[in-house]
């Protein structure tokens, strides 16, 4: 178990009045802010995680930004907002920023050849440069273990690399297959390099951090972790926290060099949502699934993944894993929104408090009338399993699809079925002007989906009503 008073003097830290914030703090509700300061209290305390530091961005704009816990143990160092974190993976979608970058002026197509740049990796005339960005070019990945081995506790290159793992046969066909990448992303920094004729850290600089005022970013591969920073921890088995040390220099370099703030990687987030580093094409670029030669979705742009809520607006998303330090950073654009949570420990804690302030602040934007059209649904059904339906609840075209042949066989399939014992939405999206939502119905051993399309007046347009998978 983790000692008992580091713990106490976590939670001391993280609940009292020290504690800092950003001058942009009081947008966000004071429940909000007392909901988010149980969310981390409890799970740094379950996870044995040190610190957390946090941004929250609402209407483009930094609303809250605060640090919790402990950035070293001893001596008992507070976190603060002012803080380096190191963001790992994250760092994946400012290299895919520099590649469109470069794209934008013409100095390399994202359907260039590999060899184009670097003509001695496996299959390099084969192999396009929108693969690697995807992760379906099939190079092997040199750093899957969630731990640093032994052959990366030596200083490396980037050269190194790809001599060890970009001349391997690849894992599969290019564009057949989604398998994570870290050489890949080694891949694509030598060919920023190569075609911007500049150190991947100062093109960044100059093209995206100067632009956005983000101050803190550093390549941690060319500047040294100071005492101004925190320190990494982990936790073997159930053991209290460790300091673990950081992978050698030259092993994160384009696939996770980057360290920075949380508000200076909500301010990159920010950016995204305005559209301020990248023209509207690239940034549909980076953000837009890759789909496979199967016509399989892969949930993945360029260094993000890409998915929906249920009320169809867009959610971008990675996580980052360096030795010490998690992060996740979530971003919301069609809500103007993004969660970026930075821990300075291996426990899922990063993951615990995006996903429960993502819920916490996104429930209300989700699906506000879920339970009124549930209640809709629920009685339309019951009167197409008596052959019946309430005309003045359905629209003109709905009422003609249901005459007394589809009535009579809507009545006689699910009448029998009795009263469900389980009727839920499963899903909800918009499109046409109106509303899709989705019922997953359990009546009589049967388990059916319900496809529903709502019109703003809450009459239905559409009703079927099939067998489901599951």
């Amino acid at each position: 178990m983790p000692d008992v008073r580091i713990i106490r003097a976590v939670v001391a830290l993280m609940l009292g009045s020290s504690l800092c914030y950003s001058a942009m703090a009081a947008e966000l509700s004071p429940e909000s802010v007392r909901a988010i300061d149980e969310i981390v209290a409890k799970a740094l305390t379950d996870t044995g995680v040190p610190s957390a530091s946090i941004a929250i961005v609402e209407d483009d704009k930094i609303a809250f930004a605060k640090a919790y816990g402990l950035a070293r143990l001893e001596p008992a160092i507070e976190a603060t907002p002012a803080m380096r974190y190191k963001i790992a993976s994250n760092s994946k979608q400012l290299t895919a920023t520099a590649i469109l970058l470069l794209a934008e002026e013409h100095k390399l197509s994202l359907d260039d050849k590999v060899a184009r740049f670097l003509p001695d990796l496996t299959r390099a005339k084969d192999v396009t440069i929108r693969e690697v960005l995807t992760h379906t070019a099939g190079y092997s990945d040199y750093y899957a273990d969630d731990y640093v081995p032994l052959y990366m506790q030596r200083d490396t290159t980037a050269d190194a690399i790809l001599d060890g793992w970009a001349k391997k046969p690849l894992d599969f066909e290019p564009g057949s297959r989604w398998q994570y990448s870290n050489t890949g992303y080694v891949v694509l920094g030598e060919i920023v390099e190569k075609a911007s004729g500049r150190k991947l850290i100062d093109f960044l600089r100059a093209r995206v951090f100067d632009e956005l005022g983000i101050k803190s970013a550093i390549d941690i591969g060319a500047t040294s972790w100071d005492a101004a920073d925190p320190l990494p921890y982990t936790r073997y088995a159930l053991g209290p926290p460790r300091i673990v040390p950081a992978e050698a220099k030259g092993w994160m370099w384009a696939a996770g060099e980057l360290a920075m703030t949380a508000s200076d990687l909500a301010r990159w987030d920010i950016s995204l949502i305005r559209g301020e580093i990248l023209k509207p094409e690239s940034l549909r670029e980076l953000t837009t699934e890759k789909v496979l030669t199967d016509g399989t979705g892969t949930g993945y742009g360029f260094g993000l993944f890409v998915s929906q809520l249920p009320n169809g607006h867009r959610r971008w998303a990675h996580t980052g894993g360096a030795s010490g330090f998690l992060s996740s950073n979530v971003i919301f654009p069609d809500d103007k929104a993004a969660i970026t949570v930075l821990t300075n420990g291996e426990g899922l804690a990063h993951r615990s408090i995006e996903s429960q302030i993502e819920t916490l602040l996104m429930a209300a934007d989700v699906d506000t009338d879920a339970e009124p059209n549930l209640e809709r649904a629920r009685a339309l059904f019951a009167g197409l399993q008596k052959g019946s339906v309430d005309r003045s609840r359905i629209t003109d075209d709905l009422s003609a699809y249901f005459n007394d042949a589809v009535l009579a066989d809507f009545g006689s399939s699910l009448g029998p079925l009795g009263e469900p014992t389980s009727f839920a939405q499963s899903s909800r999206e918009e499109r046409g002007g109106m509303v899709h939502r989705v019922f997953i119905v359990k009546a009589g051993g049967k388990v059916l989906r319900m496809e529903t399309y709502i019109m703003p007046d809450g009459r239905f347009e559409q009703c079927l009503v099939r067998t489901s998978a599951g």
